[in-house]
């Protein structure tokens, strides 16, 4: 249930923060139409995991028998991965990029629903 409200918060910070921060900016930058129109559709993939697997967290985490492990770990192992790499992307470019504070939450909480139910 934890690692589900904390992606949810993380998606919704994605969706609202991000898109004044991040999207709006280079929306209004130089790049090509195609880099934006392709950037903003990644962008919006994410938004879309984010709040799917918010979903699946939730919805794992209030079930009244065990979480189907087959479908939390992935995501698990996804978050785990997905905050290895902007943590190498931040030491790479020398600045500091959030995003795996919340990723990498997630991706523990995820597993140690795992190991909780399996004991």
């Amino acid at each position: 249930k934890i690692a589900g409200f904390i992606n949810l918060i993380g998606a919704l910070v994605h969706t609202f923060l991000g898109q004044t921060t991040l999207v709006n900016p280079l929306l209004e930058s130089n790049l090509s139409i195609q880099s934006k129109t392709e950037w903003l559709g990644v962008w919006h993939i994410v938004t879309v995991a984010l709040f799917a697997t918010s979903y699946v967290y939730l919805r794992e985490g209030f079930k009244k028998q065990a979480p189907n492990h087959s479908i939390t770990s992935p995501i698990s192992w996804l978050y785990v991965f997905f905050s290895i790499v902007f943590i190498i992307v931040s030491i790479w470019q020398k600045t500091f990029a959030p995003q795996w504070v919340l990723l990498l939450p997630v991706g523990i909480l995820g597993f140690l629903s795992t190991r909780k139910t399996k004991a």
